[in-house]
Protein backbone atom coordinates (compact mmCIF):
# COMPACT_ATOMS: atom_id res chain seq x y z
CA UNK A 1 0.00 0.00 0.00
CA UNK A 2 1.55 3.27 -0.79
CA UNK A 3 2.65 5.69 1.74
CA UNK A 4 0.62 8.75 2.26
CA UNK A 5 2.46 12.09 1.46
CA UNK A 6 2.64 14.41 4.57
CA UNK A 7 0.11 17.09 4.31
CA UNK A 8 3.27 19.77 4.49
CA UNK A 9 4.32 19.19 0.67
CA UNK A 10 2.49 22.14 -1.76
CA UNK A 11 -0.06 20.67 -3.87
CA UNK A 12 1.28 20.34 -7.44
CA UNK A 13 -1.08 23.20 -9.17
CA UNK A 14 0.98 25.35 -6.84
CA UNK A 15 3.92 24.10 -7.21
CA UNK A 16 3.43 24.61 -11.31
CA UNK A 17 2.22 28.90 -10.53
CA UNK A 18 5.35 28.91 -8.52
CA UNK A 19 7.89 27.65 -11.48
CA UNK A 20 5.82 29.87 -14.32
CA UNK A 21 5.90 32.90 -11.99
CA UNK A 22 9.58 32.57 -12.15
CA UNK A 23 10.21 31.77 -15.56
CA UNK A 24 8.43 35.03 -15.91
CA UNK A 25 10.37 36.60 -13.85
CA UNK A 26 13.69 35.54 -14.87
CA UNK A 27 12.15 36.51 -18.57
CA UNK A 28 11.78 40.12 -17.59
CA UNK A 29 14.93 40.41 -16.13
CA UNK A 30 17.22 39.43 -19.03
CA UNK A 31 15.31 41.17 -21.50
CA UNK A 32 16.95 43.48 -23.65
CA UNK A 33 14.47 45.82 -24.61
CA UNK A 34 14.87 49.15 -25.68
CA UNK A 35 11.06 50.26 -27.03
CA UNK A 36 9.14 51.73 -23.75
CA UNK A 37 5.52 49.93 -25.36
CA UNK A 38 6.83 46.57 -25.61
CA UNK A 39 7.76 46.93 -21.89
CA UNK A 40 3.97 48.30 -21.13
CA UNK A 41 2.83 44.96 -23.01
CA UNK A 42 4.89 42.96 -20.59
CA UNK A 43 3.73 44.80 -17.95
CA UNK A 44 0.30 43.79 -18.65
CA UNK A 45 1.02 40.53 -19.76
CA UNK A 46 2.72 39.96 -16.22
CA UNK A 47 -0.46 41.59 -14.13
CA UNK A 48 -2.78 38.92 -15.96
CA UNK A 49 -0.21 36.50 -14.81
CA UNK A 50 -0.17 37.50 -11.49
CA UNK A 51 -3.97 37.84 -11.57
CA UNK A 52 -4.24 34.27 -12.58
CA UNK A 53 -2.07 32.85 -10.08
CA UNK A 54 -4.26 34.37 -7.67
CA UNK A 55 -7.64 33.76 -9.10
CA UNK A 56 -7.12 30.30 -10.53
CA UNK A 57 -8.81 28.44 -7.67
CA UNK A 58 -10.94 30.70 -6.84
CA UNK A 59 -12.50 32.11 -9.89
CA UNK A 60 -10.87 29.78 -12.68
CA UNK A 61 -13.11 30.85 -15.40
CA UNK A 62 -11.53 34.42 -14.76
CA UNK A 63 -8.05 32.73 -14.32
CA UNK A 64 -8.06 30.89 -17.51
CA UNK A 65 -9.23 34.61 -19.48
CA UNK A 66 -6.55 36.01 -18.08
CA UNK A 67 -4.14 33.76 -18.47
CA UNK A 68 -5.26 33.72 -22.52
CA UNK A 69 -4.67 37.23 -22.52
CA UNK A 70 -1.08 37.04 -20.62
CA UNK A 71 -0.79 34.85 -23.95
CA UNK A 72 -1.96 36.70 -26.57
CA UNK A 73 -0.17 40.16 -25.65
CA UNK A 74 3.27 39.49 -26.11
CA UNK A 75 2.54 37.17 -29.43
CA UNK A 76 1.25 40.69 -30.56
CA UNK A 77 3.97 42.48 -30.28
CA UNK A 78 6.68 40.05 -31.08
CA UNK A 79 7.31 41.26 -34.01
CA UNK A 80 8.76 44.32 -32.90
CA UNK A 81 11.01 42.81 -29.85
CA UNK A 82 14.32 43.38 -29.37
CA UNK A 83 14.79 40.25 -28.45
CA UNK A 84 13.19 36.45 -27.19
CA UNK A 85 11.55 37.53 -24.66
CA UNK A 86 8.51 38.03 -25.97
CA UNK A 87 7.90 34.48 -27.39
CA UNK A 88 9.35 33.17 -23.88
CA UNK A 89 6.47 34.88 -22.47
CA UNK A 90 3.63 34.02 -24.90
CA UNK A 91 4.62 30.00 -25.02
CA UNK A 92 4.82 30.23 -20.91
CA UNK A 93 1.21 31.50 -20.66
CA UNK A 94 0.36 29.16 -24.04
CA UNK A 95 2.00 26.41 -22.24
CA UNK A 96 0.16 26.82 -18.88
CA UNK A 97 -2.84 27.44 -20.25
CA UNK A 98 -2.84 24.29 -22.50
CA UNK A 99 -2.45 22.41 -18.90
CA UNK A 100 -5.68 23.38 -17.34
CA UNK A 101 -8.54 21.18 -16.72
CA UNK A 102 -11.37 23.61 -16.17
CA UNK A 103 -10.77 25.09 -19.68
CA UNK A 104 -12.15 22.41 -22.77
CA UNK A 105 -9.63 21.35 -25.21
CA UNK A 106 -11.35 23.06 -27.97
CA UNK A 107 -10.95 26.57 -26.22
CA UNK A 108 -7.13 25.87 -25.83
CA UNK A 109 -6.52 25.20 -29.61
CA UNK A 110 -8.64 28.32 -30.34
CA UNK A 111 -6.14 30.31 -27.78
CA UNK A 112 -3.42 28.77 -29.39
CA UNK A 113 -4.25 29.53 -33.23
CA UNK A 114 -5.10 33.20 -32.32
CA UNK A 115 -1.52 33.07 -30.44
CA UNK A 116 0.02 31.81 -33.42
CA UNK A 117 -2.09 34.20 -36.00
CA UNK A 118 -0.77 37.32 -33.44
CA UNK A 119 2.49 36.29 -33.88
CA UNK A 120 2.92 35.58 -37.59
CA UNK A 121 0.76 38.85 -38.45
CA UNK A 122 3.55 40.66 -35.93
CA UNK A 123 5.74 39.44 -37.64
CA UNK A 124 4.86 40.25 -41.07
CA UNK A 125 4.16 43.85 -39.64
CA UNK A 126 7.49 44.14 -38.86
CA UNK A 127 9.19 43.24 -41.87
CA UNK A 128 10.39 40.02 -40.11
CA UNK A 129 11.75 36.57 -42.06
CA UNK A 130 8.84 34.17 -42.85
CA UNK A 131 11.49 31.55 -41.04
CA UNK A 132 11.38 33.90 -37.61
CA UNK A 133 7.83 33.70 -38.36
CA UNK A 134 7.45 30.14 -38.51
CA UNK A 135 10.01 29.07 -35.92
CA UNK A 136 8.04 31.16 -32.97
CA UNK A 137 4.76 29.64 -34.48
CA UNK A 138 6.27 26.04 -34.16
CA UNK A 139 7.52 27.01 -30.89
CA UNK A 140 3.66 27.72 -29.88
CA UNK A 141 2.48 24.66 -31.30
CA UNK A 142 5.37 22.19 -29.35
CA UNK A 143 4.52 24.06 -25.57
CA UNK A 144 0.66 23.71 -26.30
CA UNK A 145 1.32 20.22 -27.13
CA UNK A 146 3.10 19.31 -24.08
CA UNK A 147 0.64 21.39 -22.03
CA UNK A 148 -2.15 19.32 -23.56
CA UNK A 149 0.28 15.82 -22.78
CA UNK A 150 0.10 17.04 -18.93
CA UNK A 151 -3.42 18.03 -18.99
CA UNK A 152 -4.54 14.60 -20.40
CA UNK A 153 -1.99 13.30 -17.34
CA UNK A 154 -4.16 15.34 -14.53
CA UNK A 155 -7.69 14.05 -16.10
CA UNK A 156 -6.47 10.68 -15.89
CA UNK A 157 -5.16 11.28 -12.23
CA UNK A 158 -8.63 12.71 -11.88
CA UNK A 159 -10.63 10.19 -12.71
CA UNK A 160 -8.25 7.37 -11.34
CA UNK A 161 -8.88 9.36 -7.77
CA UNK A 162 -13.02 9.42 -8.32
CA UNK A 163 -12.92 5.89 -9.52
CA UNK A 164 -10.70 4.76 -6.58
CA UNK A 165 -13.16 6.58 -4.04
CA UNK A 166 -16.28 5.08 -5.90
CA UNK A 167 -14.23 1.73 -5.51
CA UNK A 168 -13.38 2.06 -1.92
CA UNK A 169 -16.98 2.95 -1.16
CA UNK A 170 -18.28 0.26 -2.96
CA UNK A 171 -16.33 -2.01 -0.76
CA UNK A 172 -17.37 -0.30 1.96
CA UNK A 173 -21.20 -0.84 1.12
CA UNK A 174 -20.39 -4.55 0.03
CA UNK A 175 -18.66 -4.76 3.98
CA UNK A 176 -21.68 -3.71 4.89
CA UNK A 177 -24.34 -5.24 2.94
CA UNK A 178 -22.32 -8.47 4.12
CA UNK A 179 -22.22 -7.61 7.75
CA UNK A 180 -26.34 -7.36 7.43
CA UNK A 181 -26.50 -10.44 5.73
CA UNK A 182 -24.48 -12.33 8.33
CA UNK A 183 -26.64 -10.75 11.27
CA UNK A 184 -29.87 -11.81 9.44
CA UNK A 185 -28.55 -15.37 9.41
CA UNK A 186 -27.58 -15.52 13.00
CA UNK A 187 -30.79 -14.31 13.90
CA UNK A 188 -32.74 -16.78 11.58
CA UNK A 189 -30.55 -19.62 13.19
CA UNK A 190 -31.19 -18.51 16.84
CA UNK A 191 -35.05 -17.79 16.06
CA UNK A 192 -35.10 -21.87 13.92
CA UNK A 193 -33.49 -22.98 16.81
CA UNK A 194 -34.79 -21.34 19.98
CA UNK A 195 -37.86 -20.30 18.85
CA UNK A 196 -39.02 -24.30 18.23
CA UNK A 197 -37.26 -25.55 21.30
CA UNK A 198 -38.12 -23.00 23.84
CA UNK A 199 -41.86 -22.69 22.66
CA UNK A 200 -42.37 -26.39 23.27
CA UNK A 201 -40.32 -26.39 26.35
CA UNK A 202 -43.20 -23.59 27.53
CA UNK A 203 -45.90 -25.80 26.46
CA UNK A 204 -44.67 -28.95 28.43
CA UNK A 205 -44.24 -26.50 31.51
CA UNK A 206 -47.54 -25.00 31.51
CA UNK A 207 -49.00 -27.89 31.13
CA UNK A 208 -47.06 -30.04 33.49
CA UNK A 209 -48.75 -26.92 35.97
CA UNK A 210 -51.96 -27.12 35.16
CA UNK A 211 -51.87 -31.05 35.92
CA UNK A 212 -50.96 -30.24 39.43
CA UNK A 213 -52.97 -27.07 40.07
CA UNK A 214 -55.87 -28.27 38.51
CA UNK A 215 -56.11 -31.80 38.81
CA UNK A 216 -53.26 -33.11 40.94
CA UNK A 217 -51.96 -35.33 38.26
CA UNK A 218 -48.37 -36.11 39.97
CA UNK A 219 -47.85 -38.87 36.95
CA UNK A 220 -49.00 -36.80 34.36
CA UNK A 221 -46.78 -33.91 35.35
CA UNK A 222 -44.13 -35.76 35.92
CA UNK A 223 -44.84 -36.96 32.57
CA UNK A 224 -44.67 -33.49 31.12
CA UNK A 225 -41.57 -32.75 32.54
CA UNK A 226 -40.03 -35.94 31.74
CA UNK A 227 -40.64 -34.33 27.81
CA UNK A 228 -39.42 -31.32 29.11
CA UNK A 229 -36.16 -32.24 29.91
CA UNK A 230 -35.91 -34.32 26.69
CA UNK A 231 -36.89 -31.07 25.04
CA UNK A 232 -34.18 -29.14 26.73
CA UNK A 233 -31.50 -31.69 25.84
CA UNK A 234 -32.57 -31.61 22.42
CA UNK A 235 -32.68 -28.06 22.09
CA UNK A 236 -29.17 -27.71 23.69
CA UNK A 237 -27.84 -30.13 21.67
CA UNK A 238 -29.22 -28.05 18.38
CA UNK A 239 -27.94 -24.83 20.00
CA UNK A 240 -24.99 -26.44 19.73
CA UNK A 241 -25.21 -27.67 15.93
CA UNK A 242 -26.46 -23.89 14.96
CA UNK A 243 -23.30 -22.57 16.80
CA UNK A 244 -20.92 -25.28 15.21
CA UNK A 245 -22.64 -23.86 11.78
CA UNK A 246 -22.31 -19.86 12.58
CA UNK A 247 -18.70 -20.51 13.52
CA UNK A 248 -17.85 -22.18 10.50
CA UNK A 249 -18.74 -21.38 6.37
CA UNK A 250 -19.17 -25.10 5.97
CA UNK A 251 -20.19 -27.33 8.31
CA UNK A 252 -19.43 -30.62 7.42
CA UNK A 253 -22.68 -32.62 7.10
CA UNK A 254 -21.30 -36.25 6.39
CA UNK A 255 -18.66 -35.71 9.35
CA UNK A 256 -22.18 -34.55 11.37
CA UNK A 257 -24.04 -37.47 10.79
CA UNK A 258 -20.96 -40.11 10.77
CA UNK A 259 -20.19 -38.36 14.58
CA UNK A 260 -24.31 -38.53 15.32
CA UNK A 261 -24.27 -42.70 14.73
CA UNK A 262 -21.10 -43.16 16.37
CA UNK A 263 -22.35 -41.78 19.64
CA UNK A 264 -25.27 -43.43 19.24
CA UNK A 265 -23.84 -46.66 18.86
CA UNK A 266 -22.16 -45.91 21.70
CA UNK A 267 -24.27 -45.39 23.95
CA UNK A 268 -27.04 -47.78 23.15
CA UNK A 269 -24.53 -51.08 22.01
CA UNK A 270 -26.30 -51.30 18.62
CA UNK A 271 -24.91 -51.09 15.52
CA UNK A 272 -25.54 -47.70 13.38
CA UNK A 273 -24.26 -48.30 10.05
CA UNK A 274 -23.88 -45.21 7.99
CA UNK A 275 -23.03 -44.31 4.57
CA UNK A 276 -23.21 -41.53 2.10
CA UNK A 277 -23.22 -41.38 -1.64
CA UNK A 278 -23.39 -38.55 -4.19
CA UNK A 279 -21.24 -35.69 -4.77
CA UNK A 280 -21.06 -34.05 -1.37
CA UNK A 281 -21.14 -30.12 -1.50
CA UNK A 282 -22.11 -27.49 0.77
CA UNK A 283 -25.27 -26.79 2.03
CA UNK A 284 -26.78 -23.74 3.92
CA UNK A 285 -26.14 -23.90 7.60
CA UNK A 286 -30.22 -24.47 8.28
CA UNK A 287 -30.32 -27.25 6.23
CA UNK A 288 -27.69 -29.27 8.21
CA UNK A 289 -28.65 -28.62 11.21
CA UNK A 290 -32.01 -29.33 10.82
CA UNK A 291 -30.59 -32.81 9.25
CA UNK A 292 -28.67 -33.46 12.24
CA UNK A 293 -31.54 -32.71 14.02
CA UNK A 294 -33.85 -35.30 12.45
CA UNK A 295 -31.26 -37.76 12.70
CA UNK A 296 -30.92 -37.30 16.12
CA UNK A 297 -34.44 -37.47 16.86
CA UNK A 298 -34.70 -40.80 14.55
CA UNK A 299 -31.98 -42.53 16.24
CA UNK A 300 -33.14 -41.69 19.84
CA UNK A 301 -36.92 -42.91 18.65
CA UNK A 302 -35.37 -46.11 17.56
CA UNK A 303 -33.79 -46.64 20.63
CA UNK A 304 -36.54 -45.83 23.00
CA UNK A 305 -39.38 -48.01 20.60
CA UNK A 306 -36.91 -50.55 19.38
CA UNK A 307 -34.41 -50.90 22.13
CA UNK A 308 -30.97 -53.57 20.57
CA UNK A 309 -32.53 -52.96 16.91
CA UNK A 310 -29.48 -52.04 14.31
CA UNK A 311 -29.77 -49.05 12.58
CA UNK A 312 -29.51 -47.99 9.31
CA UNK A 313 -28.62 -44.73 8.05
CA UNK A 314 -28.09 -43.34 4.91
CA UNK A 315 -27.08 -39.87 3.45
CA UNK A 316 -27.73 -39.12 -0.61
CA UNK A 317 -26.76 -36.45 -2.53
CA UNK A 318 -28.92 -36.23 -5.56
CA UNK A 319 -29.03 -33.01 -8.46
CA UNK A 320 -31.31 -30.20 -6.49
CA UNK A 321 -31.87 -32.56 -3.23
CA UNK A 322 -30.53 -34.18 -0.26
CA UNK A 323 -32.22 -36.78 0.99
CA UNK A 324 -31.39 -38.48 4.72
CA UNK A 325 -32.80 -42.22 5.13
CA UNK A 326 -33.10 -43.62 8.77
CA UNK A 327 -34.53 -47.47 8.96
CA UNK A 328 -34.83 -49.73 11.31
CA UNK A 329 -36.72 -53.36 11.76
CA UNK A 330 -40.31 -52.50 12.26
CA UNK A 331 -40.87 -55.76 13.87
CA UNK A 332 -39.55 -54.90 17.32
CA UNK A 333 -40.78 -51.28 16.85
CA UNK A 334 -43.35 -50.28 19.38
CA UNK A 335 -44.86 -46.80 18.13
CA UNK A 336 -46.50 -46.93 14.67
CA UNK A 337 -47.40 -43.01 15.22
CA UNK A 338 -45.62 -39.93 14.87
CA UNK A 339 -44.92 -38.57 18.12
CA UNK A 340 -44.16 -34.99 19.49
CA UNK A 341 -40.11 -35.10 18.07
CA UNK A 342 -40.70 -35.94 14.52
CA UNK A 343 -43.35 -33.14 14.43
CA UNK A 344 -40.93 -30.71 15.69
CA UNK A 345 -38.48 -32.03 13.47
CA UNK A 346 -40.54 -31.49 10.17
CA UNK A 347 -41.10 -28.12 11.21
CA UNK A 348 -37.61 -26.98 11.38
CA UNK A 349 -37.20 -28.82 7.52
CA UNK A 350 -39.98 -26.62 6.85
CA UNK A 351 -38.30 -23.46 7.72
CA UNK A 352 -35.01 -24.80 5.67
CA UNK A 353 -36.87 -25.97 2.90
CA UNK A 354 -37.37 -29.38 3.25
CA UNK A 355 -39.87 -32.18 4.02
CA UNK A 356 -40.18 -35.39 6.72
CA UNK A 357 -41.74 -38.03 6.18
CA UNK A 358 -41.84 -41.07 9.07
CA UNK A 359 -43.85 -44.76 8.88
CA UNK A 360 -43.27 -47.86 8.48
CA UNK A 361 -42.44 -49.18 4.65
CA UNK A 362 -42.10 -52.91 3.86
CA UNK A 363 -40.60 -54.51 6.86
CA UNK A 364 -39.03 -51.53 8.11
CA UNK A 365 -39.85 -47.85 10.05
CA UNK A 366 -38.49 -45.38 7.95
CA UNK A 367 -37.66 -41.46 8.33
CA UNK A 368 -37.03 -39.95 5.48
CA UNK A 369 -36.12 -36.21 5.45
CA UNK A 370 -35.07 -34.17 2.21
CA UNK A 371 -34.02 -30.83 1.65
CA UNK A 372 -33.84 -29.15 -2.00
CA UNK A 373 -31.08 -27.43 -2.79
Amino acid sequence: MPKRLPDTIAPSWLVVQLLGTLFFAATLLTAREANPWVWTAYGVATACWLGFVLQTQRRPKTAAALLAAASALPAVIVGWAGDSSAILLSVIALGRLATLTTVSVGAIVATSLLDGALAVTSHALADRSLGESLADAGVMLLLVLLGLNRRQYEVQATQSKALLAQTRFAQAEHARAAALDERTRIARELHDVLAHSLGALRVQLELAEALLAERSDVDGALRSVRRSRKLAADGLAEARDAVAALRRDVLPLTETLAAVAAAHARDHGVDVAFDADGETRALPSAAVVALAGVAREALTNAGKHAPGEDIRMRLGYAPGVVRLDVRNNLGAFTRTGEGFGLAGMRERLALAGGTLTAGPEDADWRVLAEVRT
